[in-house]
């Protein structure tokens, strides 16, 4: 293994992005493209990649490459300082991949997580103590079920902080996460009808970590136990596309736990992060820099 700052586990993979150039087509119609990529994606693999642009060196695994993956993956990561020796390539299968249709500020995800995740077994790596070593900080895709825990156990068992997303409050996850991104989508899909502010709060009572809920270009609430919660307005810009955003915003917050930002530091920085990145599209090939990041808040 490389020498790395960050230890991330989850979603890696190959996303092919169409952009359209006068909005969704109709049923049965025809849409003019925009740009099209095909080029790294998942959770992980995006934030992998901005971390990298922000000086930051990484080390991950999670999902496994196939046959149509491998290549691509290794190809994009081979010039920056991203450790792959850890992940697995298992040429029996095609690999993960995704498409997505952008229309504007929006976007539709068409994948095949189902069946990757199905009755044919996972195709991810369980993770060892060793491949946390020499890493200073985590981020952990929740995506993995036992898996994912287990890379947070090991964590708390190595005293490493971890950034997590997307995962109930009463989870393990959660529970020991120094900081949890939350998505507005997620919150709609797991509490329907109830006010952001009172689920924040069962976050709050089970966690010990910095809870955080993203809305998109809205308004972001953020606490810990025992504390009020507190609100920030997310920086506006004019966006070329929001494809991953979140996983940026993600990276924002693994970035300010390894230079030890307080609260109110982390969550405009993560914020900034996600506005520089969704200015420029694609993101991998355009990832935010702390120059651009710094130009979106204004310093």
């Amino acid at each position: 293994m490389k020498p790395a700052n960050v230890y991330l586990y989850g979603q890696i993979l190959m996303t092919t992005s169409l952009q359209l150039q006068d909005g969704m087509p109709a049923r049965d119609g025809y849409g003019e493209l925009k740009a099209r990529y095909r080029l790294i994606g998942g959770e992980t693999g995006i934030c992998a990649a901005v971390l990298d642009s922000l000086g930051i060196s990484v080390r991950m695994e999670g999902t496994w490459m196939g046959r149509g993956t491998r290549d691509g993956v290794f190809g994009y990561f081979k010039d920056k300082k991203v450790d792959l020796s850890l992940v697995t390539v298992d040429d029996t299968f095609d690999g993960l991949e995704d498409f997505v249709l952008i229309d504007g500020d929006t976007r539709t995800c068409l994948g095949m997580f189902g069946a990757f995740q199905g009755p044919e077994g996972y195709r991810w790596n369980r993770p060892t103590p060793d491949s946390l070593f020499g890493c200073k900080v985590a981020g952990i895709d929740p995506f993995f079920g036992s898996a994912s825990e287990d890379v947070a156990g090991l964590c708390v068992a190595a005293g490493m902080p971890y950034v997590t997303i997307d995962c109930m409050p009463d989870s393990y996850l959660a529970v020991h996460a120094a900081i949890n991104a939350i998505s507005g989508e997620y919150l709609r899909w797991q509490f329907p009808n109830e006010p952001r502010e009172s689920v924040l709060e069962r976050y709050t009572k089970n966690c010990d970590g910095l809870t955080i809920f993203t809305s998109g270009g809205g308004e972001l609430l953020y606490a810990r136990k025992n504390t009020p919660i507190r609100r920030f307005s997310a920086y506006r810009v004019k966006p070329e596309s929001t494809l991953g955003a979140g996983d940026t915003f993600k990276a924002g917050c693994v970035y300010a736990l390894f230079q030890n930002m307080d609260d109110d530091e982390t969550v405009a920085f993560a914020s900034a992060c996600a506005a520089a990145a969704i200015m420029k599209f694609p993101i991998p090939l355009h990832p935010p820099t702390l120059e651009r990041i710094a130009a979106v808040r204004g310093k």
